[in-house]
C-alpha cells in the first residue's frame, strides 16, 4: 500500500512503531498508521510525529484493522441469553459484530430501533427465516419460516442484514406431519435466493434422513455458511482418525466454514485433528452470549484466535479470519482492511508468551505458549478502549483541565465549580 504525500497533512492520531497485520492489503511489517477525520489517512514507514495532533506509540505491539465477530447475539430485550455489545465487543479489539439470528421479521425492526441505532459497535445482523427470531418453542413452528416474508425484510434493510440464519429445528423428536427432516434449512435457502444473500445454518444431523453430508453438498449453495463447524455432533473425523472427505468436496463446491465457538459447539477433538491435516476453519467466530462470556469458556474472540493459534495457525492467519474472512463472507468488503479512506476501525494487540491453557465445551483443556490480549480499540478514529492508557499523559503531566473539577452530567461545558467543594 502506498501513502498519500503527508508533508502538508495534519493527522488526528499517529499509531506509530507497531507491526501492521493487514491481510487484505498484504501487510506484515512494522509500520505507522496516520487517522484523520474518522479514516485511515496514511499506512507507511516513519510518518513523521510532527505532522500528528496525538502520537501513540505502540512499539512491541500489533496494529490490525478492527475485529469482525460474525457470530454473536446481542437482542437481550428478546433473547434472553443475548449479551450487550458495547459492554463486550471493545475490549477485544471487535468493532463490528454480527447478531446470528436473535431477530426475524416481526422483530427486526426493534432490534434495529433498540440495539443497531443505539450501539458505538457497529451491529449487523442474519435475520432469521423463523419471524420471532429465537428464544422459544416458536422456532420448531414450521409456519412462521415464511421465505418471502423473510426476504422481504432483507431487501429493505439490505445494509444491515447480511444474511439468513436457520437454527435450533427438531433436534431429537420423531418426524410427523408439521415437521420434516429439511424443512427449516429449504425455507431459509429459499429465502437466501430471494433476497440474493447467504445462509448460515446452525445444525444438528439426523442421519440418514437429514445427514450432515447432504446438508453441506446437497442443500447449501456456495457462499453459505455453516457455522459450528467444529460441535460434538458432525463427522469430521472419520473412525480412522482422517479428516472426513465431505468437507474437502463442500469447500471445492464453495461452502463456508465458521467456528461458533458457543457453549457446547466445539470440541477439541474435532478440531485439533482437523488443523493439524489441513482443514482450517475460513472464519473464527464466537457465538457470544451470556452462556460463555464470563466463565472463560469463549469470553471473546480473542480467546478463540488464541486456541487456534495454539493448534498451529500462525498470527496473520487467525488474524485474516477475523478480519478479510468474515468481511467477504458478509458482503461487506469495505470492512476490515486498514484502506486510506476506511473507517479508522483499529484494534492494537499483544501476543503474550508463557505457559496458558484454554478449554472446550466438553470441558478439556488444552494447553499452549500464546495468548492475544486487546490494548487499544478505535472505532470510526475514536479511542473507545485504552485501559493501560497508551493515549493517555502521566497524571503529573495532565493538562489544565485535568486539575479543574469538570461539569456535572447534562451541564454546560461552560459550567465552573464553586471557589470550594468541600
Amino acid at each position: 500500500m502506498t501513502a498519500p504525500e503527508t508533508s502538508k497533512e495534519q493527522f488526528d492520531i499517529l499509531l506509530k512503531g507497531g507491526h501492521v497485520i493487514d491481510p487484505k492489503n498484504n501487510l506484515s511489517k512494522k509500520l505507522d498508521v496516520a487517522i484523520s477525520q474518522g479514516k485511515i489517512a496514511a499506512v507507511a514507514e516513519n510518518i513523521p510525529a510532527s505532522k500528528a495532533q496525538k502520537v501513540i506509540d505502540l512499539s512491541g505491539l500489533y496494529v490490525v484493522p478492527g475485529l469482525i465477530d460474525m457470530h454473536v447475539h446481542v437482542y437481550p430485550q428478546h433473547f434472553q441469553i443475548s449479551i450487550v455489545a458495547d459492554g463486550q465487543s471493545f475490549s477485544s479489539g471487535v468493532t463490528t459484530m454480527v447478531d446470528a439470528g436473535s431477530s426475524g421479521a416481526a422483530n427486526f425492526g426493534d432490534f434495529k430501533e433498540r440495539v443497531i441505532d443505539k450501539s458505538k459497535t457497529r451491529i449487523l445482523a442474519f435475520l432469521n427465516v423463523v419471524d420471532l427470531g429465537m428464544g422459544g418453542d416458536f422456532e420448531q413452528d414450521v409456519s412462521r419460516m415464511n421465505p418471502q416474508i423473510a426476504a422481504g425484510i432483507a431487501k429493505a434493510y439490505p445494509e444491515l442484514i447480511v444474511g439468513i440464519k436457520v437454527a435450533h429445528y427438531w433436534t431429537w423428536k420423531p418426524w410427523d406431519k408439521d415437521h420434516q427432516p429439511w424443512d427449516n434449512v429449504e425455507r431459509g435457502v429459499e429465502a437466501g435466493e430471494l433476497c440474493g444473500k447467504p445462509v448460515m445454518v446452525d445444525f444438528w444431523p439426523r442421519p440418514p434422513e437429514r445427514s450432515y453430508a447432504d446438508l453441506i453438498l446437497k442443500k447449501l449453495r456456495p457462499g453459505d455458511i455453516h457455522t459450528h463447524v467444529f460441535a460434538q455432533q458432525f463427522p469430521i473425523i472419520d473412525e480412522s482418525g482422517k479428516v472426513n472427505k465431505v468437507l474437502f468436496q463442500a469447500r471445492e463446491r464453495g461452502i463456508i466454514f465458521d467456528v461458533g465457538h458457543g457453549a457446547a459447539s466445539f470440541w477439541f477433538r474435532n478440531a485439533v485433528p482437523a488443523v493439524k491435516q489441513g482443514f482450517i476453519p475460513d472464519s473464527i467466530s464466537t457465538d457470544l452470549h451470556t452462556g460463555n462470556a464470563a466463565n472463560g469458556l469463549v469470553t471473546n474472540i480473542l480467546n478463540v484466535m488464541s486456541k487456534f493459534l495454539n493448534m498451529g495457525l500462525s498470527l496473520e492467519d487467525v488474524i485474516s479470519r477475523a478480519t478479510l474472512a468474515p468481511a467477504r463472507e458478509i458482503g461487506h468488503p469495505e470492512l476490515g482492511n486498514l484502506d486510506v479512506g476506511a473507517e479508522a476501525d483499529v484494534a492494537v494487540l499483544r501476543l503474550q508468551e508463557g505457559q496458558f491453557s484454554f478449554i472446550d465445551c466438553g470441558k478439556a483443556r488444552m494447553d499452549g505458549t500464546k495468548k492475544l490480549e486487546c490494548v487499544l480499540t478505535l472505532r470510526k478514529g475514536e479511542i473507545v478502549f485504552d485501559p493501560g492508557g497508551l493515549s493517555m499523559p502521566a497524571w503529573e503531566e495532565a493538562p489544565e483541565d485535568y486539575w479543574i473539577c469538570q461539569p456535572p452530567h447534562g451541564a454546560p461545558k461552560t459550567w465552573r465549580p464553586p471557589a470550594k467543594l468541600y
